[in-house]
């Protein structure tokens, strides 16, 4: 700890922010997760943590809604080369496929493609036994886990390991979607899918509450209308309450109270305005300012809630630049800093 210093130059270590810290000293440990086999429209969020890991040693770490922001011990493992290569084979053999299913119907593309899908699903379902596995390890050492994507799909085994750990606990969504199709495109964990998994397979997650919500189908909306485990906050809602004169802090005030008191966050990036990451998987125009979204998520913390593992998804690197990858360092920076303040509130 005594080279480190939090007012000099980022130092590229290999760990997140260049903070000095090894697992088993961090608090929080950050699982990076190099997938998008399932994207259907953008790819490279596959690379979203090598991006990200790039960029944030060049971050400042004064924090004004943490004191002592830059104590916090954070952790990151190290990228698995072995899941970036099974993800860039199922990348090549997925784009066929959906290539296909885009232009023949599902109903062609699955008697053509079957095995293809077959063997993308087997895949996904190895990642995320393994991410269960792991985050229950993080958990039984009495760390915080969370997860850096990738696609949106990669937390689901974090957040089946919360739920064999906790009785009871809720998710808040920053999204700009709904996630709530059921195997979109055939995919049994699609990125489209993942808060609909959570509902399947997580009995102890009492209430997801959605933020942000602006690209959703009809089917989704009914569905979140019809549950009693699902708030959700669409966008233009959102706005027009502001046009009549609601603040954001009451509004936020509202979304917090439906939450119980152990909070899971997960982020995606393209919850946030698309000129804040432009080459996301799935942009979609409207959204948030970055600042708004650690409104949100301090308010949660104030409100005596306790965060008890996060992930951010969907960040994708351009062909020029690191943009987006300042932005997502920047994001993941505003939450580890979110989760430490909470995690130092439960201990006073």
């Amino acid at each position: 700890m005594s080279e480190f210093d939090p007012n000099g130059v980022g130092i590229a270590n290999g760990n997140i922010f260049g903070f000095p810290y090894t697992e088993s000293e961090a608090t929080i440990v950050i699982v990076p997760i190099p997938w998008d086999a399932t994207a259907s429209y953008g790819k490279g969020t596959s690379d979203g943590p090598e991006a990200i890991l790039e960029a944030s040693t060049q971050l400042d770490f004064f924090y004004p809604d943490s004191d002592r922001a830059s104590d916090t011990k954070v952790y990151m493992s190290p990228i698995s080369q072995e899941w970036k290569e099974i993800n860039a084979h199922c990348c090549e053999q997925g784009l066929e496929y959906i290539q296909y299913l885009e232009s023949n119907g599902e109903e062609k593309a699955l008697l053509k493609y079957q095995s293809v899908l077959d063997e993308i699903n087997s895949a996904h379902q190895a990642l995320r036994s393994n991410l269960k596995e792991r985050c229950l390890e993080i958990l039984a050492q009495g760390k915080i886990p969370a997860v850096l994507g990738g696609e949106h799909s990669t937390p689901l085994g974090l957040m089946e390991a919360l739920n064999e750990t906790y009785e009871d606990f809720g998710i808040l969504q920053i999204d700009a979607h709904a996630d709530l199709r059921d195997a979109y495109e055939g995919f049994s964990q699609s990125h489209a899918s993942i808060m609909f998994n959570v509902l399947q397979h997580a009995e102890h997650m009492s209430k997801l509450v959605q933020v942000g919500i602006r690209d959703v189908s009809e089917r989704e909306v009914f569905l979140s209308r019809d549950s009693d485990r699902v708030q959700t906050y669409y966008d233009w809602n959102i706005k027009n309450e502001q046009y009549a004169g609601k603040t954001w802090a009451n509004q936020v005030e509202e979304m917090i109270q439906h939450l119980p008191m152990n909070v899971y966050v997960s982020f995606d990036i393209d919850g946030l305005k698309p000129e804040l990451c432009p080459h996301t998987g799935t942009p979609v125009a409207g959204g948030f300012e970055l600042q708004e979204v650690s409104y949100l998520i301090f308010a949660l913390v104030n409100s005596g809630r306790k965060i008890i593992g996060f992930d951010l998804n969907e960040v994708a690197p351009g062909s020029e630049g690191d943009w987006d990858a300042n932005v997502g360092a920047r994001a993941l920076w505003q939450l580890v800093c979110a989760c430490e303040k909470s995690r130092r509130n439960q201990l006073a």
